[in-house]
């Protein structure tokens, strides 16, 4: 394991560059939909070894785990719910094989799919879930906990409490934001960035920040906004290769490498830390952005 902690080296003035995508990955390697990814990691260890050593391999400074849906209230959809602990360690250590020592392992915590607002799941219910995800990536030897793809405070911080009060691990909190028709920026619950931003700090996030739902362009303003609201915190950046669309009946991400790695110095500009991937891009991409940071000065 690194000998610092990523808040630490931040401080220190490097700009550090994640992974990429792992779900679109996955089944460019033969997920079949509708298929549980996080089961790979106990039935197709190697190949979910292998997109975590292409991220590596790319540059990338930190590497996430194959366990976005790995809570027991969305591992139950599959009959899961009760290997929830096994799927989150095997996940973690599939990863630390793959990051070695001088890599951060930043292991990932998705949303539940559950509705606190209709009563779907109350907030003991999501802190427990949480609890045992995190104590099991912990014990698979993850350096960081990647709370994401939020978009409910209430959610978020229940995650972030769990992994803060049941693990030693760093703690990330990022949220998914949509443009609406008026310009603004907001999560599909209604947070703004900002209020997503200091909602995740006050919460004990230790780093804060944006993934999917956008390329890097409208990230800009996202991590403006963050950065203005919380000016001490770390911001980290997964952004999607641009926004999809459909072509010939298959979702496309039009962002080529190039095309990302040329609003990196932007992005860093506006505020963020620490730069990488979600759906869409590829060990290209995150090569790419690998680059451009490596000209920017510290």
């Amino acid at each position: 394991m690194p000998t610092t902690t990523i808040t630490e080296s931040v401080r220190q003035g490097r700009l550090l560059v994640s992974d990429g995508a792992w779900g679109t990955f996955l089944q460019e390697k033969g997920l079949p939909p509708g298929e549980c990814p996080e089961r790979w990691c106990l039935d197709r260890p190697e190949a979910v070894l292998e997109v975590a050593r292409s991220y590596v391999e790319a540059g990338a400074d930190m590497i996430e785990t194959n366990s976005f849906g790995g809570s027991r209230l969305t591992l139950e959809h599959y009959g899961l719910a009760d290997r929830a602990s096994e799927v989150n360690e095997a996940a973690a250590r599939i990863s630390r094989n793959a990051a070695g020592p001088d890599r951060w392992v930043i292991a990932s915590m998705g949303p539940t799919g559950k509705m606190l607002v209709t009563g779907e799941v109350t907030e003991d219910e999501l802190y427990a879930a949480f609890r045992e995800q995190a104590e099991a990536l912990e014990r698979g030897g993850a350096d960081a906990i990647c709370v994401e793809t939020m978009s409910d405070a209430a959610e978020a911080a229940a995650a972030v409490r769990a992994a803060r009060e049941h693990t030693r691990l760093e703690v990330i909190c990022t949220f998914t934001f949509d443009l609406t028709a008026k310009g603004e920026f907001r999560t599909m619950m209604g947070l703004t960035p900002a209020e997503a931003a200091t909602s995740a700090a006050a919460s004990g996030a230790h780093i804060i920040g944006a993934n999917c739902g956008n390329g890097f362009e409208r990230m800009i303003g996202v991590v403006e906004e963050m950065r203005a609201a919380v000016p001490d915190l770390p911001i980290l950046v997964h952004a999607n290769a641009g926004l999809p669309r459909v072509e010939n009946g298959a979702t496309v991400f039009p962002e080529t490498p190039a095309m990302m790695a040329a609003l990196v110095p932007v992005l860093v500009k506006a505020g963020a830390n620490v730069v990488g991937g979600c759906c869409g891009t590829t060990p290209a991409h995150i090569r790419a952005i690998k680059e451009a940071v490596g000209n920017l000065s510290p």
